[in-house]
């Protein structure tokens, strides 16, 4: 029985990576990756360059704001990016009329005119070629409402003294009282409510792909008769078993496999960036991980990952025998649609849960979600890093999916062995509580 099932196993797993689709598919994955981590180097290759700086001319009528100005762009752009960050470049220019044909057509240059001004100080005109990010806009205009208040207290007689006191950056200090608590990792939770969707984005494609790859095959099997040779042959409960285990064979070889080619983007741009990993358009990229790695976040990392990928892996377990149930009982794929799509919603509730979990703090309801089983792998370790729950909340909801593991086999089993030989596409819900009750 044992051969028998690590044949079917095998098989199914040969049908689904020996074909033309699964290759090209991969290929095409690793090499997407690998051309996003290295997004700068494509586009320098092609003639652009994103760690060009902008170039900001200034038309200085007033005589007095030009260094001024450059000295806040660089220090608002250093505060922001970084202190090895070049984003942008001051230089003066001299020529009002002509400034507009210079900058026309040029994305990554912005001019600046300043004329004096009787009752703000500072006449301010911002040309572009096109529109402005939003980012840039905003540090610019703090550079420049900077500007003018260096210039209209200066203009007041104030000491420089009094200057720094007005327009000088405030330290402020942090105290927290809760001493479980630690300052710098102030940041961690939104930095993570940030990314962490972006990682659980692998889980939701791939039990997408396993609960249709499931479907798809009982399906086939039944709808080419197969399904009658297969089971005279081995038992249902051999052949359940090797869809389950081929499918998540299939899903985890997968997400090795992705995981590779992220680390491969990371290897082939360390290798083509002269300096350090993160240049030009990854500095605030490279600034987010430096801050997650630098907080005590990173030591949690030890528990949160084998955590989530324990809950993971059973919760794809769960996945596959409710696919293969509900393919039992289909003839069609077509039915077997109708049938996954409120397994569809059940993990788009859970995903869309984990992007707003940190809006629900506090909230009984989003606590006990992370216990429910199908939605718990993608919300609980949402809530565990963003500290709503503990580790001993996940570890009840490994538990709890376990279970409900046991019951899918136990009372599935019963469908599985009806359904599979049966092909009328009527009362598909009427056959499964009609083989519930079946000893």
């Amino acid at each position: 029985m044992r051969n028998k099932l690590f044949f079917l196993t095998g098989m199914s797993l040969k049908r689904k990576i020996k074909t033309k689709w699964f290759v090209l598919a991969n290929i095409l994955l690793c090499l997407g990756i690998i051309g996003i981590f290295n997004i700068n180097s494509i586009i320098k290759f092609f003639g652009g360059d994103f760690d060009e700086p902008i170039k900001i001319y200034v038309v200085d009528e007033t005589k007095e704001s030009y260094e001024i100005l450059k000295e806040q762009i660089h220090t608002i752009d250093k505060g922001y990016y970084g202190e090895e960050s070049n984003t942008y470049e001051v230089l003066p220019y001299t020529e009002e009329e002509a400034i507009t044909d210079f900058i026309k057509g040029e994305s990554k240059k912005y001019a600046f005119i300043l004329k004096k001004d009787d009752k703000y100080v500072l006449d301010v005109t911002l040309m572009s070629d096109g529109y402005i990010d939003t980012v840039d806009y905003q540090l610019l205009s703090t550079a420049i409402n900077n500007t003018k208040t260096i210039i209209a207290t200066n203009e007041s007689n104030i000491p420089l003294e009094e200057v720094d006191k007005i327009v000088g950056k405030l330290d402020i200090k942090r105290e927290i009282l809760d001493e479980t608590k630690k300052t710098e990792d102030e940041n961690t939770g939104m930095i993570m409510k940030t990314v962490f969707p972006m990682i659980i984005l692998p889980f939701f494609m791939l039990t997408i792909f396993l609960v249709q790859m499931i479907g798809a095959e009982v399906n086939d099997e039944k709808t080419t008769r197969g399904m009658e040779i297969i089971i005279s042959n081995v038992s249902a409960k051999t052949h359940f078993a090797s869809k389950v285990l081929a499918g998540n064979f299939f899903v985890l070889l997968q997400g090795g496999l992705l995981i590779s080619y992220v680390l491969i983007g990371f290897v082939v741009k360390n290798l083509l960036s002269s300096n350090h990993l993160f240049t030009g358009i990854d500095t605030v990229i490279g600034g987010t991980v430096s801050k997650v790695f630098e907080s005590s976040f990173a030591s949690q990392l030890t528990y949160i990952i084998p955590l989530s990928l324990i809950l993971m892996i059973v919760t794809f377990i769960a996945y596959s025998l409710l696919a293969g149930i509900l393919a039992s009982i289909t003839t069609n794929t077509e039915d077997f649609q109708q049938l996954q799509t409120p397994i569809m919603i059940i993990l788009l509730v859970g995903y869309y849960l984990a992007i707003m979990a940190s809006t629900f703090k506090g909230a009984l309801f989003i606590r006990i979600l992370s216990y429910v089983p199908l939605v718990s792998a993608i919300l609980s370790p949402s809530l565990l890093v963003i500290g709503q729950i503990g580790i001993v909340d996940v570890l009840v909801s490994i538990v709890i999916t376990i279970l409900f593991d046991y019951l899918l086999i136990h009372f599935g089993l019963k469908i599985y062995k009806v359904g599979i030989l049966n092909y009328s596409s009527e009362g598909l819900w009427k056959k499964m509580f009609k083989a519930l009750k079946q000893k």
